[in-house]
């Protein structure tokens, strides 16, 4: 797997941080599996990730930096994130790290899942 994936789960990152949710969804298949971390479960196409960010961005502002990405030996992109979330007063509901990891295919996003610690 080449490092092109290094670059994607970049601009993802930096896309969702500045609420630019076309360019997000450009690196993700039509079909794509999100998982649904605010509310639970999981939802399912670039449409249904859309309507889940919007209804979370409503309710909380949350920011996402990768600390680390690299491919695990599945072959799945493994990416350690510091996560703060806060309401919209700005206090601060989540502040850790936790690990998100992807499935690529022909270089876009196939789906996330959220690490159980």
């Amino acid at each position: 797997m080449k490092n092109d994936y290094k670059n994607i789960i970049h601009q993802v990152y930096e896309a969702f941080n500045a609420r630019n949710v076309d360019k997000a969804l450009s690196f993700m298949k039509q079909d794509v599996h999100w998982p649904n971390g605010w509310e639970g479960g999981y939802v399912e196409g670039q449409n249904a990730v859309r309507e889940y960010w919007a209804r979370q961005w409503k309710e909380i502002d949350p920011m996402v930096q990768p600390i680390s990405v690299k491919a695990n030996e599945q072959g799945e992109i493994a990416v350690d994130v510091h996560q703060l979330a806060k309401d919209l007063q700005g206090n601060v509901l989540f502040d850790g790290v936790i690990k998100h990891i992807y499935t690529m295919d022909k270089g876009l996003i196939k789906s996330m899942e959220i690490e159980k610690s």
